[in-house]
């Protein structure tokens, strides 16, 4: 019945410009986004959404986000003429739908909190959480609130995962940079994220039993999906290139040298979930790649032993 109620909303916005605000303004995210919204002129304009305003967040304790924050809100404030607010709830009465954006996935369970309370549809960046318990909590949040969101990272609209998506792929090995952060429990949700939605992109759910290989140069993670199908995601230190593999009945299907990342897709979706609020990528889904990362790290904490899904 809840559900019910918001079509109005969704059906408003479908029809008008979306105001959107961010949350978190220490990553290169909001300046590429913002300008791939808010500028007619970019060759990757998205149409149907305004940045509007903005939120600072901000975490102390991560290098990438203090040594940001400002010099990204200022951005956004002089270069967009977007309005910085002192607070979530600020925001809330501004806009119509909501970018979180902060880089430390830490962050992202106590801004959501707030964020809810706007009953805006929320799109979460990478990553959802740093923990597979905080996912939970922010996928129970949204459906308690009856506040649609979703997750998911830019490499899930490359080229090379939107050509080889298919039912008919029985292996997938895919691959790209494996950079960590101290703060985040769940080593693969920092950077790994990327190549780890390729896997679930191309794999679709039912990954079961998970298990985790470590050398100097790699982290590799492989799951026996329902059905015998397999998958695997290697994470390459301290940085390499993204690509896939996708094994079918007849044939061998591999990424090109150089696999064609760009923001605009992923958008795309994103401002038509704002005026629908229907998430192309499901909760369950999500939260299965957050159950995988974190069977990943207790087997990395085992010594490689296999590890069941919770």
């Amino acid at each position: 019945m809840r559900s019910l109620l918001l079509l109005p909303l969704f059906a408003s916005l479908a029809l008008a410009q979306t105001k959107v605000g961010i949350i978190g303004t220490d990553t290169s995210h909001v300046i590429a986004f913002t300008k791939i919204i808010n500028d007619p002129s970019s060759p990757d304009h998205v149409p149907g959404a305004k940045v509007v305003a903005a939120f600072k967040g901000g975490s102390p304790d991560v290098e990438s986000s203090h040594t940001r924050v400002e010099k990204y809100a200022d951005e956004l404030k002089t270069k967009w003429g977007l309005e910085i607010v002192d607070s979530i709830g600020a925001l809330c009465g501004k806009v119509d739908a909501i970018l979180l954006e902060s880089v430390d996935g830490r962050k992202h369970l106590p801004q959501f909190k707030e964020a809810v309370k706007c009953k805006k549809p929320v799109f979460i960046d990478k990553p959802l959480a740093s923990t597979l318990d905080d996912a939970r909590a922010i996928a129970k949040l949204a459906k308690d609130n009856n506040v649609p969101f979703f997750s998911t990272s830019s490499l899930r609209y490359s080229d090379a995962v939107l050509q080889f998506k298919s039912d008919a792929n029985q292996g997938v090995i895919t691959w790209g940079p494996g950079p960590t952060e101290e703060h985040h429990y769940l080593d693969l949700s920092w950077y790994g994220i990327h190549p780890v939605e390729m896997l679930f992109a191309l794999m679709g759910p039912g990954c079961q039993t998970v298990t985790r290989v470590e050398s100097p140069s790699m982290t590799e993670v492989t799951c026996l999906w329902k059905g015998g199908r397999m998958g695997t995601v290697r994470t390459l230190r301290p940085y390499g290139g993204y690509g896939a593999v996708v094994f079918r009945e007849k044939e061998v299907l591999q990424s090109g040298p150089k696999m064609k990342v760009n923001y605009a897709p992923m958008l795309k979706e994103i401002v038509t979930f704002f005026q629908t609020g229907k998430p192309p990528v499901a909760p369950e889904l999500t939260l299965e790649i957050f159950a995988f990362m974190d069977a990943a790290q207790k087997s990395k904490e085992q010594g490689g032993k296999p590890v069941t899904l919770k």
